[in-house]
């Protein structure tokens, strides 16, 4: 009987033991399958020895970064968005910022009167604390909603029905709604029934007002999220992100758009080992491939570029840039003469010769590019932005925090902008980095004929050539 009972408990511990390895044995998969999509079958994939292996956890606090540092760097350029833009026409500004101005009081804009920026009296960085919230701006706002549409319709390529249901569903048609210039155009055009690409379409959206809504700004600020969801692959980059860019931009302002896409997607193929500066260098080197060889967009980079190597101060480049295209009109940039409100300057070529002094003379460092996107002029907060949130990408969720020595709230209401979205428009950069994810395991496996592995919690990528062709 006794030897009974040994047995007895003998058998019992061991299926207790037994017990907690099986629950361990889950509790493990359920940690290493944390990110996995309940709207898509992942499909069974036997890797190659050539394939690109990344991390999708990783990945996502990459995109958390993102988040972040796009959202610290668009509302810091807001500080001074329109507050210099030059001396040509009725609207005039005075001397560009300098480095030296960072710090100082802000100066009124083109539209405020005599009152400086209500974000902040000084040029500085703005930030939102642990208790706060991020609110969306026409710089994030517009991504944020091509990821949902994404998600929901469950595609990876949106056709031009979509976007047209997703713009007339999350865009308020009357009061005020946060579009401009192109963007609004092509809201009131998708109102009466038009379906991108035909938005862009110059004989279409030519008015009294403007006869070049294809060369704005807009696209520029919308889509370059469009890169990471195509990670090393900026083939598949430019094609998702196509009609979403010809929703309002054709020819230069497209062409910059695609650079822009491809910036974003190259993060994925640098090599680490080098400094961020040459890591910078190369995806910009790479980029300028998609630029036309006769295309201003084209010259303007090679301008700054050269700028940037003859070791002028970035100052002096941005006042070349100004009395370049917007003064003699140089390059076959001829927005001057069209008399427009500003002189456009909200324009896509001139701030794109913006972005790229705040890209170069940045160096890969984030509060360095943010603080020369801010003073550079025009519409500061869009480059600032665009390389705020690239280099956010690249320095992960915990490398923007030790940049600023500080946490950030990581919460985000996209209803400060746009409309009807779930849980009444707020989110947080963690769920929306999840999405980001998610979207990408789609990607992979339908357009890269690549594969997920849950277990392992990576990204298989086939490899192809890195060949970019210039824009047509």
């Amino acid at each position: 009987m006794r030897n009974f009972v040994f047995i007895i408990s003998l058998f019992t511990f061991y299926l207790t033991i037994s017990s907690c390895k099986d629950i361990s044995k889950v509790e493990e998969k359920e940690i290493v399958n944390a990110l996995q999509d309940s709207r898509l079958t992942y499909a069974k994939y036997v890797p190659k020895s050539t394939d690109r292996k990344i991390s999708r956890s990783e990945y996502a606090d990459k995109l958390y970064g993102f988040w972040l540092a796009q959202c610290i760097a668009n509302w810091t350029g807001l500080v001074t968005e329109m507050d210099k833009v030059g001396n040509i026409g009725e609207t005039k500004t005075g001397d560009f910022y300098t480095r030296k101005d960072w710090g100082t009081p802000d100066l009124p804009n083109i539209w405020s009167g005599d009152k400086p920026s209500d974000l902040s009296e000084t040029i500085d960085f703005v930030f939102r604390g642990e208790d706060e919230i991020w609110g969306a701006d026409d710089d994030t706002d517009v991504e944020y909603m091509y990821q949902h549409l994404l998600y929901t319709n469950k595609t990876s390529i949106l056709t031009g029905e979509q976007i047209r249901a997703g713009w007339l569903k999350h865009m308020k048609h009357e009061e005020e709604n946060y579009l401009w210039v192109a963007n609004q155009r092509a809201l009131e055009l998708m109102i009466t029934g038009t379906v991108p690409p035909a938005t862009s379409d110059p004989m279409i959206t030519k008015d009294t007002t403007y006869d070049n809504y294809h060369e704005m700004i807009d696209a520029q600020l919308t889509t370059e999220i469009f890169g990471f969801f195509a990670p090393s692959r900026p083939d598949i980059a430019l094609e998702m992100s196509k009609l979403p860019i010809q929703t309002t931009a054709r020819e230069n302002a497209q062409w910059i758009s695609e650079f822009y896409v491809i910036m974003y997607s190259l993060t994925s193929s640098v090599d680490l080992s080098l400094s961020k500066k040459d890591q910078i260098q190369w995806m910009a080197t790479e980029a300028r491939k998609r630029l036309p060889k006769d295309s201003y967009a084209a010259k303007m980079y090679d301008f700054v570029k050269g700028r940037y190597d003859a070791n002028v101060p970035w100052e002096q480049a941005r006042d070349e840039v100004y009395t370049r295209y917007q003064v003699n009109q140089e390059d076959g940039y001829t927005i001057t003469s069209k008399n427009i409100f500003c002189n456009g300057c909200f324009a896509g070529g001139i701030n794109y010769a913006a972005s790229i002094v705040s890209l170069l003379y940045g160096e890969g460092d984030l509060k360095e590019t943010i603080k020369i996107g801010a003073l550079s002029g025009w519409d500061s907060d869009n480059p600032t932005a665009t390389w705020g949130g690239l280099l956010g990408f690249m320095y992960g969720k915990e490398g923007v925090e030790k940049t600023f020595g500080r946490k950030f709230s990581e919460k985000f209401n996209i209803h400060r902008t746009r409309v009807n979205f779930p849980n009444g428009g707020m989110d947080d950069f963690k769920n929306m980095a999840k999405t980001g994810v998610y979207i990408i395991d789609r990607v992979v496996q339908e357009e890269m004929k690549g594969g997920v592995d849950l277990s392992k919690d990576v990204w298989y990528i086939p490899s192809v050539d890195l060949k970019i062709e210039p824009g047509n």
